[in-house]
């Protein structure tokens, strides 16, 4: 019987700096099955692992992530949201999979080319990935659709989902019609059951972002959604161990 995936929100972000190694750490310490994180590319082509196009929210400093370079980038800490981490920094993409790889957790990167068009960001991740061959243990997905187009003409094999939070009318047919593995709703989006029933349907696997509500978990989870993307993977993982023993 499948059980829902707990997948942790650019890592354990309720509890370390979002996107950070200290994060990732902790969700694999927290029982994780696996783990979201976004990647912007810098001024040199580096792959940097941060939500935002700038580093103002969670650094101390300031500056579009484009307009830096990863030496640039890493010399900022990333302790602006959790100050008990002072020495936290904005990890590559690399340094996150080095970690992640001893390990059996998913790796979903999120492709963040919504805003700004990073040029050749998909090649360098997918390049990067079959170097730590990693292949079969990631999942990209997008805001930005054509992203997702270019992952699959660039790797076939390769594992994409469909990343939204517009109130979209047959959302499983669209990512049908796209090729996807997956969808990554918005958490709103499963209000009614109508998304659950047509993703059966289209046999899409729905990864739920982000869950933070313990009851809001229990009810997914007892709807055996293919994964939940939490800020708080410990939680979830008692939640979703509780609920397949009832």
């Amino acid at each position: 019987m499948m059980k829902t995936k707990v997948w942790a929100h650019r890592g354990a972000s309720a509890c370390a700096p979002e996107n950070t190694l200290e994060a990732f750490e902790l969700a694999v310490s927290q029982g994780a099955d696996g783990v979201e994180l976004d990647i912007q590319m810098t001024k040199d082509g580096s792959l940097a692992v941060i939500h935002d196009e700038t580093v103002d929210r969670v650094c101390d400093g300031s500056g579009c992530v484009a307009d830096l370079t990863m030496k640039e980038l890493k010399r900022f800490r990333c302790s602006r949201l959790h100050p008990e981490f002072g020495e936290a920094r904005i990890p590559e993409l690399g340094e996150v999979l080095s970690l992640l790889k001893p390990t059996k957790l998913t790796v979903n990167i999120e492709l963040k080319t919504g805003i700004v068009r990073y040029k050749g960001i998909e090649e360098a991740a997918i390049k990067l990935v079959k170097e730590m061959g990693m292949e079969e243990r990631v999942i990209y997905s997008s805001f930005h659709h054509p992203s997702l187009l270019k992952v699959k003409r660039l790797d076939p094999d390769s594992k994409t989902g469909l990343l939204y939070s517009d109130g979209w009318i047959h959302a499983a047919s669209y990512g049908k019609k796209l090729e996807v593995d997956a969808l990554h709703p918005a958490l709103y989006h499963l209000r009614s059951g109508k998304l659950i029933k047509e993703a059966k349907e289209k046999k899409l696997p729905l990864h739920v972002w982000t869950v933070n509500e313990e009851g809001t978990m229990r009810i997914l989870a007892e709807q055996k959604i293919a994964a939940l993307i939490t800020n708080y993977p410990d939680v979830a993982r008692r939640v979703v161990r509780e609920t397949s023993k009832s």
